[in-house]
């Protein structure tokens, strides 16, 4: 017989934040990429980026009081808290990007404290130069006593696997920081026909796959595997993509000797969130990479969001020990939270 779902104690680990107003560049110049706020409707706020508006939002990403009001009504007890992705900038100069990386990490520590221990961060690095990324990673772990970082599904074009970005996992290793691929920038929107928005609903999940595909092709997780990384979207088109890749390991012996392990091992080293907004998809995800390795994700407070994510789990039916797993006790382990924090 299966049991409910619902607990007080969900974690959500795909939230997002964007500050209420950036701070001016200091500096000769300013970038062409510098985000600015502007008035919108209500009490929502435009993203100024290039001069253009990036996106509409609302409260939901700055006001803690209203973050933790709607945690309350999803049946949520803590929510981790990333950067908008579009806010890591890895096109700018580094020292550019590191200024507005520095002040979005310490206005999210500002929400950790007043989020009554409901609120944990996940920090934004700037990956187009890793000694500046390495050094605010130990910031962000170190002194602000964040859970782990927030990165995009490739940095300028070069995937989460490139052995390049090898020393900066090893850090994360050595720090026990935890890893968020979402997806940014993402490749093929010129094959998609349609409105922009098709950005988020088709080619973020793409590039999501090819990233946590990279992830395996490029044996990250032998070189560090106590390095705990997730992947947003459910991972993308990864389950779907994995089958065809253990083909290929047992059929292609070049295949074969350039992967430490079978890319179905490898991908169960990896975890994941909920976020695919139907229960039958969830389930499979849970047969495809394990009922340890999913986490709830919900893309709060951005309008193409899971309003309803612990009723999402129930809908799929899980025994209640899975529905656990997958409500909070993935994400605790995923995070290294202290017993018990979920509820606090």
């Amino acid at each position: 017989m299966k049991h409910p779902a619902a607990c007080p104690c969900g974690i959500d680990v795909h939230a997002h934040v964007v500050p209420e107003n950036f701070p001016s560049y200091i500096g000769d110049r300013l970038p062409a990429e510098w985000p600015s706020m502007a008035p919108a409707h209500a009490c929502h706020r435009h993203v100024i980026i290039a001069g253009k508006v990036y996106r509409t939002v609302s409260d939901g990403c700055w006001n803690t009081a209203r973050r933790l009001d709607d945690l309350a009504a999803m049946g949520l007890a803590m929510q981790v808290i990333s950067p908008m992705p579009e806010l890591l900038s890895y096109w700018m100069a580094a020292a550019d990007a590191q200024q507005l990386l520095r002040y979005t990490n310490d206005c999210m520590a500002s929400m950790v404290n007043e989020g009554g221990g409901h609120i944990a961060a996940l920090g934004a690095v700037p990956l187009q130069d890793l000694d500046l990324a390495i050094a605010e990673l130990e910031y962000v772990v170190k002194t602000l006593g964040f859970a782990g970082v927030e990165i995009g599904s490739n940095i300028n074009g070069v995937p989460v696997g490139a052995p390049q970005l090898d020393p900066f996992f090893e850090a994360c290793e050595g720090l026990g920081a935890a890893v968020f691929v979402h997806a940014l920038r993402p490749a093929g929107m010129e094959r998609l026909v349609g409105p922009a928005s098709l950005q988020q609903v088709l080619a973020y999940p793409g590039d999501v796959g090819l990233a946590a595909a990279s992830v395996i092709t490029g044996n990250l997780m032998s070189r560090r595997p106590r390095l705990r990384i997730a992947f947003s979207h459910g991972g993308g088109t990864l389950a779907s993509l994995l089958p065809r890749l253990q083909q290929g390991w047992d059929v292609f012996p070049e295949l074969r000797q350039s992967l430490g392990a079978s890319p179905v091992e490898q991908a169960r080293q990896l975890f994941y969130d909920t976020l695919v907004f139907d229960a039958r998809t969830l389930r499979h995800l849970v047969d495809q990479f394990g009922a340890g390795q999913l986490m709830v994700g919900t893309d709060y407070p951005f309008n193409f969001r899971d309003r309803m994510p612990v009723e999402r789990i129930e809908a799929a039916g899980f025994y209640a020990p899975t529905a656990q797993a997958l409500l909070h006790r993935n994400a605790a382990r995923f995070l290294h939270l202290p017993a018990g924090a979920p509820a606090a």
